[in-house]
Order: structure tokens, then sequence, then C-alpha cells
């Protein structure tokens, strides 16, 4: 697999149209990241991390309002084959503030508005809205 990320978004993407209450895939550090990000701004309910024989499994519990997911997209930006780098300055408002986008910096993974009070730029990892 080239892009871990990328395959993460997929499937929560793909569990959100089949009206699925969880989702499983591989876990990593920049993935449970970007799973904490998720949960602290309410577009999952929780998440956990599953030893097994492998590396691990990382679990979401997905959130539905009225049948409907509550993530109605996730876009990913930056890719292995073309990283997406911002200034603090140049920082994206996505759906003019009602969505998120994500970032890596060098304090760690950030939304937009955390790393726009840490005046910090980095790698846009995605949109969700």
């Amino acid at each position: 697999m080239t892009d871990p990320i990328a395959d993460m978004l997929t499937r929560i993407r793909n569990a959100g149209q089949a009206r699925l209450r969880r989702v499983d895939m591989p876990t990593s550090k920049l993935k449970q990241e970007v799973a904490r990000i998720l949960k602290e701004n309410h577009y999952i309910y929780d998440y956990k991390v599953l030893e097994d024989e492998h590396s691990g499994t990382l679990r979401l519990y997905l959130k539905y309002h009225r049948d409907n997911p509550v993530i109605r997209e996730l876009h990913r930006v930056s890719s292995p084959g073309r990283r997406r780098y911002v200034g603090m300055q140049d920082i994206p408002r996505v759906r003019n503030g009602l969505g998120l986008a994500i970032l890596t910096t060098s304090r760690g993974v950030l939304t937009d508005s955390q790393a726009r009070s840490a005046r910090v730029g980095g790698e846009v990892l995605a949109y969700v809205w």
C-alpha cells in the first residue's frame, strides 16, 4: 500500500455509505492521531486500538444523524507523489469554517484552527465536512 492515509479515508467513506457502525483498518501512529482529531471534533463516536498478532487494528465507531453519516465528505489533499505544504497564513478554511482541514505540523497533527492559533504551518493531509 503506497498511501495508508488515503486507504483509511476510503474505508471510512465506504463504511459510511454502507451504513456500518464500525470500520477496522491496520493501525499506525498517524492514523491514531487522525482518529483522535475526528473524535475531538465529533465526526466519530470513538476509536480503539486492538492488538493482534500483526501490527494491530484501529477500529473506528462511526456517527450518524437521522440515518445519514456525520462525515459527509473526506477529501485527501496531500499524497505521496505530490505533497501540499502551506504556511501559517495560507492555511485553508474548509466550507467557510464548517469543515476542518487536518494538518501535520512540527507540533503534531492539528486541525486548521489549532494550527492557526499555534501559528504553525505544515502538510495538509485531508479535508473533512
